[in-house]
């Protein structure tokens, strides 16, 4: 499990937070601010579950940084609290110019998602294949590279078709786990899959369906069906629940702070578990409140 971490680490000062806005006897939650403002008021480890779907291009200032260490324990240098480290970022950002403008954007963010993490806790961390490579060695970085659980890929099929390459259609999904040896999963929760090859098992093994693997095939929002919000990067539901039925409780409390529509706040009602969904986009604000009406909307 990862060491703890001091507070400024993460990069982010609280800001406008009203104190005692999150309590685990509280109400559900749409957080219209920054989440660079309110993820340092959330207490640590009060999550099971982390999904976010950040955007994938910044338009971030680009800033030159020379050196930075991520954290090894086989690393060239010594740190913080004794960790190990080695000098793996600055080779990136010579590589890359665009790195560097993502790793300070979602650096901070993913360390606030550690931080508030339960000891038990799952992160899913939702991208596509231009940044998902970027993301995991920040988050090996941050979590550990024993805390990565999966890469999940979410195949679908919609949207044009090139002829010069093959269609991408596929999203990935990061999965990292706070401690490794106590994190939480329960695969019975989980929905079942019709077999591929159904004349190649029992009866009995096709009507109870099989586990998914870390391929998810599963559409994307029908736009014309009733899930349908309006909200441009809107994901399915069926994606999210299965996520939130295997890492976390009824009880839970689970957590998106780019929450966009608020698919995690939806799917958490229907599987009684408790919310806090961030944005700071009105529009998506807006949806949230129409699709969560029995939660608290604030603006911080």
């Amino acid at each position: 499990m990862a060491a703890e971490r001091p507070a400024e680490a993460a990069g982010l000062a609280a800001a406008s937070m009203p104190s005692g806005l999150f309590s685990p006897e509280g109400p559900d939650l749409v957080v219209h601010a920054d989440n660079a403002s309110v993820l340092p008021g959330l207490p640590g480890g009060a999550f099971t579950m982390v999904y976010i779907d950040p955007p994938f291009n910044t338009g971030r200032v680009q800033k030159r940084q020379e050196l930075s260490m991520v954290r090894n324990a086989d690393g060239d240098r010594t740190g913080f609290s004794g960790q190990r480290y080695e000098t793996v970022k600055g080779a990136l950002h010579r590589y890359d110019d665009a790195f560097r403008d993502y790793w300070s954007f979602l650096e901070p963010r993913l360390m606030e998602a550690w931080r508030v993490l339960a000891d038990d806790g799952t992160l899913y961390l939702h991208l596509d294949y231009r940044e998902v490579h970027y993301a995991k060695v920040m988050l090996d970085a941050i979590f550990g590279r024993d805390c990565f659980l999966n890469e999940i890929i979410w195949a679908y099929d919609y949207g044009a078709r090139t002829k010069r390459r093959w269609p991408t259609k596929h999203d990935n999904i990061l999965v990292y786990v706070k401690d490794p040896s106590a994190y939480h999963f329960d695969s019975a929760e989980v929905d079942r899959e019709p077999y591929m090859a159904p004349g190649l098992v029992t009866p009995e093994k096709r009507e109870l369906g099989k586990l998914p693997t870390d391929v998810w095939w599963h559409t994307i929002v029908s736009p014309t069906g009733r899930e349908k919000t309006g909200y441009p990067t809107q994901k399915p539901e069926g994606l999210v629940r299965r996520m939130v039925a295997a890492s976390s409780r009824p009880g839970d409390w689970v957590l998106d702070f780019f929450a966009g529509s608020g698919t995690l706040g939806a799917v958490a009602q229907r599987l009684g578990r408790r919310f806090v969904c961030v944005d700071e986009n009105p529009q998506a604000v807006e949806i949230m409140a129409g699709r969560l009406p029995s939660a608290r909307v604030v603006k911080v």
